[in-house]
Formats: C-alpha cells, sequence, structure tokens
C-alpha cells in the first residue's frame, strides 16, 4: 500500500538502480531490460523470443543476482519429463528394513526460473509448467507443495527453428503476462559485447533489491490510479483487436481470426501501473497504455491463414489499432 509520496520516490529508485546494475553485464537491450522488469514488478511471467546467441540467459541471471534471488534453469528437450521439472516421490529405506517416501524437489523449486527453449519439449512436458505459473503450487499424487515467494517463469524460445519443435498453445500463451522481442545488438553494442566478452574484463552486480521489496511494490502497484476515460481507452484498444469488432481496423479486420481475451486487458492495466509507478506517477497514463499494448498483446492475438501466408506482424496490427484510437480522439 502507498503511504506517502517519500515511498513512491524510494520505489522509483530502486527501478533506477536495478537498471544500471544490469547495465554492468548487459550492453544495451534497454527496451527488453524494461520490460522484463515491468513484468516482474508486476509478479507475472514473460515470454523472449529471439535467435541464439544474444545473451538471454545472461540477463535472466543478472536479473536474478541483482534482485537477489534464487536462480534456476531448466533446459527443455524433446526427452524432458514432467517430474524432471517439478520433482517426483523417492523412496527411502529405514535401518529396519522399513520403507517411506520422501518428495525430492526439482529445479521448478527457486523464484527466478528460466524455461530455456521451452518449445523444444512435449506438451505433456510444457503443460507441467501451467500450474506452476498459475497457482505456484505442485501437485505430486495427492499433496500439493507451495513453490518459493517471489515466483517468476522467464521463458524463451527460438524464433527462427521451428523444426523438432511443439509451439506453445493457445492457453498457455495465455499465461504469460508479456512477450517480449530480444532483437539483434546494433553496430555499435556489438562492439563492446566483443570487447568485454574477448579480454579480461569482469564484473560484479551488487544487490539492489530483494524478494520482500519485490512484493511490497507489487502490492503498492495496485494503488495506481487508473482514470475512467483511460480505462475506456484501453477498453477499446482490447476490443479492437477482434475482427467483428466494427471499429477495428482494415488489416484486423482482414487478416486476424481471434482477438485477445479478457486476459489481455488484465496485463495492460496491471503492467501500466507498474509503468507508472517506475516514473514516480501516482495515475495511469494512456502513453502507458500504448507503450505497454504491444508486448502484452502480441501473443493474444491470433491471424487467419491470410495473415499467416502474408507473414503479418502483430506488432503492426496492435500499431494500426492504436494509430486508429488517436485519429478518432
Amino acid at each position: 500500500m502507498i503511504e506517502t509520496k517519500a515511498q513512491v520516490e524510494q520505489w522509483m529508485g530502486t527501478f533506477t538502480a536495478v537498471k544500471e546494475q544490469i547495465g554492468k553485464v548487459i550492453v544495451g537491450q534497454q527496451e527488453v531490460v524494461e520490460q522484463i522488469l515491468w513484468c516482474i514488478f508486476t509478479g507475472g511471467h514473460a515470454l523472449l523470443e529471439g535467435i541464439p546467441g544474444l545473451g538471454k540467459t545472461m540477463l535472466v541471471r543478472t536479473i536474478a543476482d541483482t534482485l537477489d534471488l534464487q536462480f534456476s534453469r531448466i533446459q527443455f528437450t524433446p526427452d524432458l519429463m514432467p517430474a524432471d521439472i517439478t520433482g517426483t516421490n523417492i523412496i527411502q529405506f529405514g535401518t529396519k528394513g522399513e520403507t517411506s517416501y520422501q518428495f525430492q524437489s526439482g529445479p521448478i523449486f527457486g523464484n527466478l526460473i528460466l524455461a530455456d527453449e521451452i518449445n523444444r519439449a512435449t506438451p505433456k512436458t510444457q503443460s507441467a509448467l501451467l500450474e506452476a505459473m498459475q497457482e505456484k503450487t505442485v501437485t505430486i499424487g495427492t499433496t500439493t507443495h507451495q513453490l518459493p515467494r517471489p515466483f517468476f517463469v522467464l521463458a524463451t524460445q527460438n524464433s527462427l527453428e521451428n523444426e523438432g519443435t511443439y509451439p506453445l498453445p493457445e492457453a498457455q500463451l495465455d499465461r504469460f503476462l508479456l512477450k517480449i522481442n530480444v532483437t539483434f545488438p546494433t553496430r555499435e553494442e556489438l562492439k563492446e559485447i566483443i570487447i568485454r566478452t574477448t579480454s579480461a574484463y569482469e564484473t560484479t552486480v551488487e544487490t539492489a533489491a530483494n524478494g520482500a521489496l519485490l512484493e511490497e511494490i507489487q502490492c503498492g502497484a495496485k494503488d495506481i490510479l487508473v482514470a475512467d476515460d483511460v480505462l475506456d481507452y484501453a477498453l477499446q484498444l482490447l476490443m479492437m483487436t477482434h475482427p467483428t469488432e466494427s471499429q477495428a481496423p482494415d488489416s484486423v479486420r482482414k487478416y486476424v481470426r481471434y482477438g485477445s481475451g479478457p486476459r489481455g486487458l488484465q496485463s495492460i492495466i496491471s503492467v501500466s501501473k507498474v509503468r507508472a509507478l517506475s516514473m514516480g506517477r501516482l495515475h495511469v497514463s494512456m502513453n502507458d497504455i500504448q507503450k505497454v499494448a504491444v508486448p502484452a498483446l502480441r501473443h493474444r492475438i491470433f491471424l487467419n491463414f491470410e495473415g499467416q501466408a502474408m507473414g503479418v506482424s502483430t506488432d503492426t496490427l496492435v500499431q494500426d489499432i492504436i494509430a486508429s484510437l488517436e485519429r478518432s480522439r
């Protein structure tokens, strides 16, 4: 709960300090870092998409160190089984030959989980994450185990290679608060990366926050105000992702099969509150809604056959909707 303006300024300083520490290790990718932090401080999960070698694993590990979170990495492969993620009951033998079952926890029991190349595992294994992501629990047999708090899943997938992969179903994609595109670095950033990684350059990050502070900020962000006109703007934006909406742009009506569900609007509002708080504001602006809309909706808009054949980007469709709303204001 927000009690004083000084508290808001302190939290804003926390955002700045965390980004500064991450910048000691990660070159560039400022937008990616910012969006991941929006996701974490909202209390949600993120899907990172990009080609291999862009430092996604290093980025997630650095964020875990900066936030003093227990980091756990799961490499998804076709032969990975659900028990390899959640853990299982193992038989324990006593001194007199008696037996008992003891739960051996899996790598999902951490604070910040990197699900690397999540689309390489079978749907059965992918579904093992569903309960953990939604309920923050793991059920083995008839026993339910609570996961550590806070708990975040940052999953990655390769945007180029689709052979031998299992695309995430719509229901599981919807569990991710944001989908974040990790782009190729610029010429200057690539030069700095090579200098750092091929020399004796070493750096360590300092802890800028912890789990208790994260949960405090998550709770405080819920008190950020959303005016009725801003909420109506976000609602209209979401409704225009549906091809049946009369005010939807021509591109949406032509290329979209299904638009975003209610979780899309929940994500936009929740993340916009965190963005406003990170900038020291106690209210959400329409600019917050516009900045958050693309990563919140790009994985919640499903193209029809024509859209897929034409290679239409859902990012472009969201931008078309924002442009249409701006023209009508």
